[in-house]
C-alpha cells in the first residue's frame, strides 16, 4: 500500500511543482518518487499476503511483481519524456501528473480483491488517459482519438459494471473469496452469475484491446502521442491482464466449461485480425497498434490454461513485450523528430547513420517477433506450452501460423533499415540524448538477458 499511498502524494507535489514554475525540478522528483514507490513494492516480497482495508486489496507476489514492472516502464517511459513533453506544451507538470495517477489506478487493478477496487483501479487509469491521449488540443487526430477512448471506455465500463452487478445479485458479495466460495459450494450456479460473467469477459476485453472490442485500438494508438502511445501499450495493457487472470484464475476456474468456448473464440479473432492487418500497415506506429492487438490474444493464452505456471507465462511474456514495445516506440520518436514521418520508409538507411539504434530497434522485433535469444521467444514459448498442456491443438497451429505472419511484418522495419537507402538529403546521425541512451540500452540488455537466462524472471511467481 505504501507504493499507492507513494504515488498519490507524488502526483499531488508534481501538480505544485508546476504552479511553482519549477520545470526542471519535475523529471527529477518524478523517478524519485518512483523508485521509493518500487523499493515499497520490494519491501513487501516479504510479507504475508493477506486481504487488506476490509478485503479491498491483497498485495501477493503476482501483485507485487506486476506492480513493479508497471512502475519500472513507467520510469523508462518518463525518462524518454525529458525533451518529448517540452516539444508539444510549456505546461508540462499536467504530463507527469496524470501519467503517476494513471499508474496508481494500475497498481490497484493489479492488486484488487473486491470488485469495488477494480472498478475504482480501471477508472482512475483510464479518466487520465482521455485527458493524456487528447493533451495535443490543436491536433485533429489527437483530439478525436480522445473522444473515440472515452466513448468506448464509457462502454467497457457499462459492461463491467452491469457484470459485476448481476454477480453480486448472484452472490451476494464483492469479495473475490466470497466469490469463489460461492462458485465452489453452491450445486447450482444462479444464471444471473453466468451472464455476468460474460459481460465482465466483454468489458475486460475491451480494456485490453482483444477482437472484436479492439475497434477503438488503432485509431487511439495513432492519434494519441507517442509517449502516451507507449505507456498505453505496455503500462495499461499490462494491469488490464494482471487484473483479467486474477479473476478468472482465482473465481471462475470451476466454471471454465462455460467461459473457455468463448475465450478460444476471442483469440482466433484477436490473433488473425491484429496480424493480418498489421500486414497491410504502410505505418510504422499504426503497425504497432495493430500488433499490439494479436499480442493480447497470446497473452490470453495464460488465461485459457489457467495452472500453476500461468502466472509465470503471462509475466515473462508481459515483461519481453514491454521492453520490446518501449525500444519500438523510443526508437519512432527520434526517427520522427528527424525525418517528420512515422512510414516504415522513415527508416530507411538508419543502420549507417545510426547502427547503434539500428541494433536495438532489431533486438526489439526480434522478440515481438519471437525469435530465439530473445525474450520475446521465451515469452510465446511459454504461452504455446501452456497451451499445448491443456491439448488445444487447433488453437497452437492457429497461434503458429499467425507467428508466421508476424515475422513478415516486424522484419519490413528491419529490411528497411539496413537494405534500403535514405531518400533524406540530410544523412546526419539522430542525435540521441543520454536519457534515450540508458533507457534504450537497459531495455534492449534486458530483453537479452531474459532471452538467455529467463529462471530470473520465471522464479518470481
Amino acid at each position: 500500500m505504501g507504493a499507492i499511498i507513494t504515488l498519490c502524494v507524488l502526483g499531488i507535489l508534481l501538480l505544485y511543482l508546476g504552479l511553482y514554475k519549477a520545470k526542471k525540478a519535475l523529471l527529477p522528483v518524478t523517478i524519485v518518487g518512483l523508485l521509493i514507490a518500487l523499493g515499497f513494492t520490494v519491501s513487501a516480497w516479504e510479507g504475508e499476503a493477506l486481504p487488506l482495508y476490509h478485503g479491498m486489496v491483497v498485495f501477493d507476489h503476482f501483485a507485487l511483481v506486476f506492480s513493479a514492472l508497471c512502475v519500472v516502464i513507467t520510469a523508462f517511459i518518463v525518462l524518454l519524456s525529458k525533451e518529448y513533453f517540452s516539444n508539444i506544451s510549456d505546461h508540462i507538470a499536467e504530463y507527469y501528473c496524470l501519467i503517476v495517477f494513471s499508474l496508481t489506478g494500475a497498481l490497484m487493478v493489479c492488486a484488487y480483491h473486491n470488485f469495488a477496487m477494480l472498478f475504482v483501479g480501471i477508472e482512475i487509469m483510464s479518466v487520465a488517459l482521455y485527458i493524456l491521449v487528447g493533451i495535443r488540443k490543436n491536433d485533429f487526430a489527437s483530439n478525436e482519438a480522445a473522444l473515440k477512448y472515452f466513448l468506448m471506455g464509457a462502454f467497457s465500463t457499462g459492461f463491467l459494471l452491469f457484470g459485476i452487478t448481476l454477480m453480486y445479485g448472484a452472490s451476494g458479495t464483492f469479495d473475490l473469496e466470497g466469490l469463489k466460495s460461492y462458485v465452489a459450494n453452491s450445486s447450482t450456479v444462479s444464471p444471473l452469475f453466468y451472464g455476468g460473467v460474460l459481460l465482465m469477459l466483454c468489458g475486460l476485453c475491451f480494456k485490453v484491446g482483444a477482437a472484436p472490442f479492439h475497434f477503438w485500438t488503432p485509431d487511439v494508438y495513432d492519434g494519441a502521442p507517442i509517449l502516451i502511445t507507449s505507456f498505453m501499450s505496455t503500462v495499461v495493457k499490462v494491469a488490464s491482464f494482471a487484473g483479467f487472470f486474477r479473476l478468472f484464475s482465482t473465481v471462475l476456474i470451476p466454471l471454465d466449461g462455460f467461459w473457455t468456448p468463448v475465450l478460444l473464440t476471442v483469440i482466433v479473432i484477436t490473433l488473425f485480425v491484429g496480424n493480418i492487418s498489421a500486414l497491410l500497415q504502410s505505418s510504422f506506429k499504426r503497425m504497432m497498434a495493430y500488433s499490439s492487438i494479436s499480442h493480447a490474444g497470446y497473452m490470453l493464452f495464460a488465461v485459457i490454461a489457467v495452472g500453476t505456471k500461468s502466472g509465470s507465462s503471462i509475466l515473462v511474456y508481459a515483461v519481453a513485450y514491454s521492453l520490446a514495445s518501449v525500444v519500438a516506440f523510443g526508437t519512432l520518436i527520434l526517427v520522427k523528430r528527424k525525418t517528420g514521418s512515422d512510414q516504415f520508409e522513415s527508416f530507411n538507411g538508419l543502420a549507417k547513420q545510426n547502427p547503434w539504434l539500428a541494433f536495438g530497434l532489431s533486438v526489439s522485433m526480434f522478440s515481438l517477433a519471437g525469435i530465439p535469444l530473445t525474450a520475446g521467444f521465451i515469452g510465446k514459448f511459454m504461452m504455446f506450452n501452456s497451451v499445448m498442456g491443456t491439448y488445444n491443438v487447433m488453437l497452437l497451429v492457429l497461434a503458429a501460423v499467425n507467428a508466421a505472419i508476424a515475422v513478415y511484418y516486424y522484419l519490413h522495419v528491419i529490411v528497411n533499415m539496413y537494405f534500403k537507402t535514405s531518400v533524406e538529403t540530410d544523412t546526419a546521425k539522430i542525435s540521441i540524448s543520454s536519457h534515450y541512451q540508458f533507457v534504450l540500452f537497459v531495455a534492449v540488455l534486458l530483453t537479452v538477458v531474459v532471452g538467455i537466462y529467463p529462471d530470473c524472471i520465471i522464479g518470481l511467481l
